[in-house]
């Protein structure tokens, strides 16, 4: 009996998927777009010299980062920079979380939640910082890996899923019109260090000011970085 042919593969579909999602983001975060600007998910897709389903499917995917916003029987466009209450908002509910669950991370810490925190610190230090996307997003996903295991250590799945939902916020709150890459690498570093040191004593207050003291000056920062664009 002559064998079957193997059916289409998998991963060559979503490979390309991942691939116009990844493109798709890093042109958006370089600022190939204006804040309010309506995106064509045919017109990109000719663009890329791909069917229209994984742009529509990338974009439903960003949409969920707030880069994009979907507008009833046109589409998308870009969304605007967060505004200075946008950033103070998520900035409180940020320190609300976050300062919880690494105090209760703390009380539960191990050596295995250690090393990967560490790891996660030293992969911030080697990875490039910039100007383009494509350069710092490294960066980014090691300081997004620093945060989602600090929350999730805390042990309140609940509290971890509410992390997820402002963590997906994080990339439009980077949005600049104005890319200059990684700016505060040296402080980011240095203040997860120092939330790392306290977790190591088991020290839940501790670890609790440490991050306060982090978010609050990333909240500057980002103040500051929306004000040199002129915004």
């Amino acid at each position: 009996m002559p064998s079957r042919p193997a059916p289409p593969s998998v991963p060559a579909r979503a490979s390309l998927a991942d691939s116009v999602h990844t493109s798709l983001l890093a042109w958006l975060m370089d600022g190939n777009a204006e804040p309010g600007e309506a995106l064509s998910i045919d017109g990109l897709a000719r663009l890329l010299g791909v069917s229209p389903t994984p742009v529509r499917e990338a974009m439903a995917r960003i949409e969920s980062t707030g880069l994009l916003e979907r507008v009833a029987m046109r589409g998308y466009r870009v969304a605007g920079l967060l505004s200075r209450e946008e950033i103070d908002q998520l900035m409180d509910a940020r320190l609300l979380l976050e300062c919880h669950n690494v105090a209760a991370a703390a009380a539960a810490v191990d050596e295995d939640l250690l090393a990967r925190l560490g790891e996660t610190v030293e992969r911030m230090a080697r990875a490039p910082k910039g100007p383009s996307f494509t350069e710092y997003q490294d960066y980014h996903r090691a300081d997004n890996e620093f945060h989602r295991l600090v929350n999730h250590a805390g042990g309140n799945r609940f509290l971890a899923d509410a992390f997820e939902g402002l963590n997906g916020q994080l990339q439009r709150f980077r949005f600049r019109l104005v890319q200059r890459g990684v700016t505060d690498a040296g402080p980011a570093i240095d203040e997860h260090t120092a939330v790392v040191q306290a977790l190591r004593a088991k020290d839940g207050a501790a670890a609790a000011e440490r991050m306060r003291e982090h978010l609050e000056a990333v909240r500057r920062r980002a103040i500051e970085d929306r004000a040199s664009a002129g915004r």
